[in-house]
């Protein structure tokens, strides 16, 4: 497997999978992790991963699944490298497109998707805001070519009837992105707040949300807490990146 200069291989050992990271313009962090694990993926389920940067989601579901796996990402170097990684874990299953998500069903046909998973751009832009001077990074992270909204309507169309999606989101913008999943037709069922520690306020929310679901009956699970009292990491976590 060639590498380029700045990238190296990193493993994640709950799923066994191995991953081409790059610090200079992306890495996977908790968050990935986190929503992989939140995501519920039965053994045909077929899964869109849109946003999918160097492929870390859908490569950590993809042994989970016999079924096809497609990830979505705009940026080339990203989608290369994700490209490198599925054939350096040997998935007969994934697939990786160019290309811009709110065109995913150029390549995914409408209505016919189980599963479909995004850890998006967490931060608006607005008028005078100073983003990540590296071209990379700030698109990984900012709204600067898509928002919740193309993210919401783009995954309701490719799930099927009662298909499910899954998030991972920053709790400042929980009103407007529930909002904005019910405009677009997908039900928000479960939320699961995570916690840097017991006493910090929630930096994350996990949303599950169903297509043409019934518009009540959310629920809030327990909260996931990052760090111990010690500093070390939780038990949930070790399971999510260690195995159970």
């Amino acid at each position: 497997m060639t590498l380029l200069p700045d990238e190296r291989i990193d493993q994640l050992q709950a799923a066994g999978v191995k991953i081409i990271q790059s610090k200079s313009v992306f890495a996977f962090s908790l968050d990935a992790v986190l929503l992989a694990d939140f995501a519920e993926i039965k053994p045909r389920s077929r899964v869109v991963d849109l946003a999918a940067g160097n492929g870390a989601v859908g490569l950590f579901v993809a042994k989970r699944t016999s079924n096809q796996v497609t990830l979505i990402e705009l940026q080339a170097r990203l989608a290369d490298m994700a490209q490198r990684s599925v054939a350096l874990n040997g998935f007969t299953n994934v697939d990786v497109h160019q290309l811009d998500l709110k065109d995913a069903a150029t390549v995914v046909a409408k209505d016919s998707v189980d599963v479909v998973t995004c850890n998006p751009p967490y931060f608006k832009v607005a008028s005078g805001h100073v983003t990540n001077p590296n071209d990379h990074l700030a698109l990984a992270r900012h709204e600067l070519t898509t928002n919740f909204q193309i993210v919401a309507e783009t995954a309701a169309g490719l799930l099927k009837y009662q298909g499910k999606a899954f998030f991972v989101h920053r709790p400042e913008r929980l009103e407007e992105l529930l909002h904005t999943l019910m405009q677009a037709g997908l039900a928000p069922k479960r939320l699961r707040f995570i916690h840097p520690k017991a006493d910090r306020e929630a930096n994350m929310v996990l949303i599950e949300a169903i297509r043409s679901g019934k518009p009540d009956g959310i629920r809030i699970l327990p909260p996931l807490v990052v760090y111990d009292a010690n500093g070390q990491y939780s038990q949930a976590v070790q399971a999510a990146l260690y195995g159970k």
